[in-house]
């Protein structure tokens, strides 16, 4: 596939019935479900779980999401969905990106993106990431 960019996470996806608008096509709102879902099982397989999230105390939460909806999809399309790390400070903020490929023509549906800034789950407010999100998610950048 013609990836935006190298060595993507990836996972499968597929419209049912229930993801179907009144268009005919999948609704938005599952691509959001889409990449929520692949965000998460992006940081677990890097090791970073939710458990680990509330044992320190910290999370990556998303400051803006932006996504582009280039083509519709429709039931029982069989997709790919990517997850790439792309930018962070070093100390605060990282950049996720992801691109939705409808295999039979490889033809990208969606492109979207998410700021995300480190909180403490206890107060809600900025914090620094920890040493093990820098060690775990700065290692995951791609160039």
């Amino acid at each position: 596939m013609a990836w935006d960019y190298p060595n993507p996470f990836t996972l499968p996806a597929a419209p049912t019935a229930a993801d179907i608008d009144g268009l005919q096509h999948t609704n938005n709102a599952v691509y959001v479900q889409w990449c929520e879902k692949i965000g998460w099982a992006h940081s677990q397989a890097l090791g970073l779980s939710l458990a680990d999230y509330q044992r320190l105390d910290r999370a990556m939460a998303i400051r803006r999401g932006e996504y582009d909806y280039l083509l519709p999809t429709v039931l029982d399309d069989e997709l790919t969905l990517a997850t790439w790390l792309c930018a962070s400070d070093g100390k605060l903020t990282m950049e996720r990106r992801f691109q939705l490929v409808r295999n039979r023509d490889q033809a990208t549906v969606l492109r979207g993106r998410w700021d995300l800034v480190c909180i403490e789950l206890s107060s809600g407010r900025a914090r620094r990431m920890p040493g093990e999100f820098c060690a775990v998610y700065l290692a995951a950048m791609v160039p």
